[in-house]
């Protein structure tokens, strides 16, 4: 989970990751990148027994790559630790990975939105962006934005995977869908971030980023 001050939430998402790691069976860890925190986050993990690593360069993507660098199992399920993703049920993606998934995305459109857990704008734009991915990277994922993904890791690493920022999540997909690996997609519920202070995520900036990704890369 890559982490900037999510306080107020992050130890409900440990908590359900444990939960569904106990209840499955699992041979894992719960990995919090985190980006520099000021609010106690790295304390707050370490407390509830996640392994906290350290990530100087800010940004989502640069959090996720350190993460995937750190850490030590076969796959990574990755996700945002602001309350929006349902950690304790991860059970389609790990079905994915074992069924020979390289590279497993969630879809939002699929697994229902919480009401007010995605703004219009997303609602569009986010189809938009997918669709001109899809045709870009001649791939047939339909959600590119989703922040709830398993992939194999040492295939991650062979990507040299490195845009700092939000497009991150279109570079993954790319690149996965470059080297010809199995994607899966599986559907996944969206629920309202639970953070009180302002998202990381600025639509604009972002979406320019995402889209600027998709025309030169």
């Amino acid at each position: 989970m890559p982490c900037l001050n999510e306080a107020s939430t992050l130890k409900g998402c440990i908590c359900e990751a444990q939960s569904a790691i106990a209840r499955l069976g699992l041979d894992a860890e719960v990995l919090i990148a985190d980006n520099c925190s000021t609010d106690g986050s790295p304390e707050i993990a370490a407390g509830c027994g996640a392994r906290v690593i350290r990530v100087a360069e800010r940004g989502y993507g640069a959090a996720l790559i350190g993460g995937i660098h750190a850490a030590n199992g076969k796959y990574i399920l990755m996700g945002d630790c602001d309350g929006s993703y349902d950690f304790a049920h991860p059970d389609l993606f790990v079905e994915a990975l074992r069924r020979g998934a390289s590279f497993v995305v969630g879809d939002r459109f699929a697994g229902g939105i919480e009401p007010g857990a995605m703004p219009w704008s997303h609602r569009w734009g986010v189809p938009m962006l997918s669709a001109l991915g899809r045709w870009r990277f001649q791939t047939d994922v339909r959600d590119f934005h989703c922040g709830l993904r398993g992939f194999e890791r040492a295939f991650a690493l062979e990507l040299n995977l490195c845009c700092p920022g939000m497009e991150f999540a279109t570079e993954m997909i790319a690149r996965f869908a470059q080297k010809g690996a199995k994607i899966a997609q599986v559907p996944t519920s969206l629920r309202k971030d639970k953070r009180s202070g302002k998202p990381h995520l600025r639509t604009v900036r972002d979406g320019f980023r995402h889209l600027a990704f998709l025309c030169h890369k």
